[in-house]
């Protein structure tokens, strides 16, 4: 595809150089500056002065003769060089080099000239340093050789002259480096040393050699196969080849751009992607050449400048023509010819540029990674979406604009399955920028964008948006929640913004049925979840009742669930909530289990409470129910499980509450806890006839209690079961099975005493064996405890005599060593190292811990 890098404007016509002279043709070409210079096949110089004009938009060129000169040969000017800094042009003609002045184009006076010259070049990169010198290399006349000179203003200085394998035809020089094109091949000579390193093969005989140096340590040559090869004095190329035409006459560089010569055209490739940009017919052309930047073709009858159009320009018309990787490619070359800053301004511009022109054709992927790398306004991106920007918003888009699009409607020309997949996009690109950087200064715009967006799609994260931090604009996102009919994304915005009653008021319209919102089937226990955390005291209040009428189990849990540092304000103290819930005896119910039992607040009016209202209950079910139901066995085992657990609630009150009823189980408790055991056996065994829980009965009263009282409750049920006045022979079945099962829990000696003389010892078998294996037991433990007392005592006497070994002598001589006083009384402390000490001094917190034994004489 094509690009207008160039345009060619007409720098010097025909009639300007030659009048009618029809034989006149141009040889060489030099420009220095405004300075240009023109060599002919009839042995003239011409020196035109160049203005350059910009009208319109467009640039010309006006050339303006200054004069001519004839050099006195009859031969043609083969090339010219400037040297500037000499003041001094250089002229190749008859193979000579003369020196003339730039201004008049006299021969210097010392005539100083380069003689045997068929070629020559500037070596623009000089290893002498002085700055008032010119080196020159020429390919001499003589077979095979270079030769390099010093010229200066009045004279020529030969310092080296260099063979060749070949004979040369063509040469450029970079320093000490000669890059040169011999009969059959490229290759770089460094002249210094005297190294040579082969290139490529070529072959001069068919085709005209090309050696141009490009910059420091790099050459451009034309290769075999019509390649346009790079390569550096080191003989590697760092660069891919461009693709010429076979008969290529010259070749340029501006960067980025390599410009080349052929019979037909000017053509134009980028070093940076080595594509062709541009072609432009130009025809009998055989000069081109490039000068400080400035690219000049001839004709043999006119000079014409490659005008380069500005990069910005070129960029865009690329980014117009959808070509985004090469725009990016010359934007980024673009970097060495424009000042940093205002590089990086126009850089960040066209990456957005482009990043548009990728969403556009919904390369998302694309987009956003041009978005991220331009730092895009995000705003730019969300005005495309109609309605998403705050209607408070002040943005305006860039101008000029970064894309040609009015909207989303535009860019999609309608298609809904395009338009989906651009708000996808824009969802998932605001939910990775809204805690960004890119994001400062505009979370507003952002949020609220992306809250319509989910809102619209009936999107899952619309949620996830508003229960975190978030700076949706309260009124924009409230009419759009509204319109898509999001009532409990609406309640949770006003939450966000501090407007819980407003909240709650929705939420429970959607409850209530008073509007439709199917967001979550579970709202109503979220309500009483967020009644449980709120702190506003009146407001819990308000929704109480609502709740409670609800459903009393869940309702409840606005108090149960309450964090402690709630409950204890006067606004949620229990009784409060008690003569609330009075109207609802399953909330009371679980309300006093959360005091009791969970909090485990020891206040004798909730445990009593408690326990009436599920002594109550149970009433009332078996009241109504013939057979055991699940609710009444649950509320029997919660009743039993109180009454045996807590020690706070009124056991009289309760036990007058039980008279009358059939609750043996329960009043059997109440009399264990007024340590009535016998009463309470007696109802378990004669009234309940329940034999069972008799005897656990024994063993939950027994808990945490010590081995007799433990015996004695058995032997009580044991009296209770061999009552001689019952000769109930289910009873004493009973009493059998409780010595077989129980053995442990028996004083055989006691049993033996109350059991009828008429039991034979195969019917207490397993009594009397486990009996006799505890006593057994009991012995054997006995006697190993006191075997090991003896032994222990054994020890302590062994340790006594050793300590009782040696004698200690005590006299009036001695001195304690703590206080070096003399002892008064026989009682004394004796160290391990046998040091005595006072026994005062020893007790001092301070001495030495060390102490074996107290002893006194």
């Amino acid at each position: 595809m094509s690009l207008k890098a160039f345009e060619l404007v007409s720098a010097v016509e025909r009639e300007m150089l030659m009048g009618d002279k029809a034989r006149i043709n141009i040889e060489c070409i030099e420009c220095c500056g405004k300075n240009l210079y023109i060599g002919t096949n009839d042995c003239f110089v011409y020196h035109f002065l160049l203005e350059e004009k910009i009208s319109a938009g467009k640039i010309t060129f006006t050339a303006t003769k200054q004069l001519h000169k004839y050099l006195g040969f009859k031969k043609a000017v083969s090339e010219l060089k400037a040297a500037s800094a000499l003041n001094r042009l250089l002229v190749l003609c008859d193979n000579t080099i003369t020196l003339v002045n730039m201004m008049n184009l006299e021969p210097i006076p010392t005539g100083a000239r380069i003689k045997g010259a068929v070629t020559f070049t500037v070596n623009e990169n000089p290893r002498s340093g002085d700055p008032f010198c010119v080196e020159v290399c020429i390919i001499s006349v003589k077979r095979r050789t270079i030769q390099m000179f010093m010229v200066y203003e009045d004279r020529v200085q030969i310092v080296k002259e260099v063979s060749t394998p070949e004979q040369p035809c063509a040469v450029a020089v970079d320093g000490h480096y000669l890059c040169l094109a011999l009969s059959t091949q490229y290759i770089i000579l460094n002249y210094n040393t005297g190294i040579s390193q082969d290139l490529f093969p070529y072959c001069s005989d068919e085709k005209r050699p090309i050696v141009k140096r490009i910059g420091r340590q790099e050459f451009l040559l034309a290769g075999p196969g019509g390649l346009g090869m790079f390569a550096t004095v080191d003989g590697i190329s760092q660069r891919a080849p461009v693709h010429w035409s076979e008969n290529v006459i010259g070749a340029a560089l501006c960067f980025p751009y390599v410009v080349a010569l052929d019979d037909e055209f000017i053509t134009v490739h980028s070093m940076l992607d080595q594509q062709l940009k541009q072609t432009l017919s130009f025809k009998e052309g055989h000069i081109l050449q490039d000068f400080e930047g400035k690219v000049i073709v001839a004709t043999n009858k006119g000079v014409y400048i490659l005008v380069p159009l500005p990069l910005e320009r070129q960029i865009q018309d690329l980014l117009s023509s959808h070509r985004v990787e090469e725009a990016l490619i010359l934007a980024k070359a673009a970097r060495r010819n424009i000042p940093k800053e205002k590089f990086q301004v126009m850089y960040k511009r066209i990456l957005q540029q482009a990043g548009f022109i990728h969403f556009a054709q919904l390369q998302f992927l694309e987009a956003t990674e041009l978005f991220r790398s331009g730092q895009l306004d995000v705003r730019e991106l969300i005005s495309l979406y109609p309605f998403l920007l705050p209607t408070s918003s002040s943005f305006t888009r860039s101008h000029p604009p970064l894309h040609e699009y009015a909207d989303l409607n535009q860019l999609t020309q309608g298609d809904q399955e395009k338009m989906t997949k651009c708000k996808r996009f824009l969802m998932s690109y605001l939910n990775e920028v809204r805690s960004t950087e890119v994001a400062n200064g505009y979370k507003e715009d952002i949020d609220t964008a992306l809250l319509k967006l989910y809102a619209e799609a009936n999107h899952e994260s619309l949620l996830d948006l508003l229960v975190s931090e978030n700076f949706c604009l309260l009124t924009d996102s409230a009419t759009w929640l509204e319109k898509h009919k999001k009532y409990f994304a609406l309640g949770l915005l006003h939450h966000y913004n501090g407007q819980d009653a407003a909240a709650l008021q929705l939420w429970v319209k959607i409850v209530n049925g008073d509007i439709q919102d199917s967001t979550r089937s579970d709202l109503y226990e979220y309500i009483v979840d967020f009644l449980t955390f709120c702190s506003d005291q009146e407001l819990v209040w308000k929704y109480a009742e609502w709740v409670l009428q609800k459903s009393e189990e869940v309702g409840v849990q606005i108090f149960t669930k309450r964090p402690l540092e709630e409950q204890g304000k006067n606004s949620f103290n229990p009784d409060k909530v008690m003569n609330c819930l009075n109207k609802y005896p399953k909330s009371l119910v679980k309300y006093l289990e959360y005091l009791v039992l969970d909090r485990k607040i020891k206040k004798e009016k909730y445990h009593t409470h408690l326990a009436v209202l599920y002594l109550e209950t149970v009433l009332q079910l078996k009241s109504v129910t013939i057979d055991s139901c699940v609710e009444l066995t649950e509320t029997q085992t919660k009743l039993r499980s109180l009454l045996q657990k807590s020690d706070f609630y009124r056991i009289h009150f309760i036990l007058d509450k039980l008279k009358g009823t059939d609750l043996h189980m329960e009043r059997a408790i109440l009399y264990g806890k007024l340590e009535e055991h016998d009463k309470a056996l007696h109802i378990l065994v004669h009234e309940s006839k329940d034999f069972s829980a008799a005897e656990d009965y024994c063993i939950w009263s027994s808990e945490s209690k010590d081995l007799p009282y433990r015996q004695r409750l058995f032997h009580m049920l044991l009296s209770v079961y061999l009552n001689p006045g019952s000769s109930d022979c289910e009873l004493v079945m009973a009493a059998v099975d409780l010595l077989n099962n129980h053995a442990a829990e028996f004083d055989a000696a006691r049993v033996l005493q109350l059991v009828p003389d008429s039991w034979s010892v195969q019917l207490l078998s397993p009594f009397l064996t486990g009996a006799m294996r505890e006593s057994i037991h009991t012995k054997r433990m006995t006697q190993i405890t006191l075997g090991l007392a003896k032994a222990e005592n054994l020890i302590y006497k062994h340790d006594k005599v050793k300590l009782k070994g040696s004698p200690i002598i005590l006299s009036d001589k001695k001195l304690c060593q703590v206080c070096q006083s003399p002892f008064c009384e026989p009682a004394f402390v004796r160290y391990p190292n046998g040091g005595m000490v006072h026994t005062h001094c020893a007790a001092n917190r301070l001495m030495n811990p060390n102490m074996t034994h107290h002893s006194q004489t």
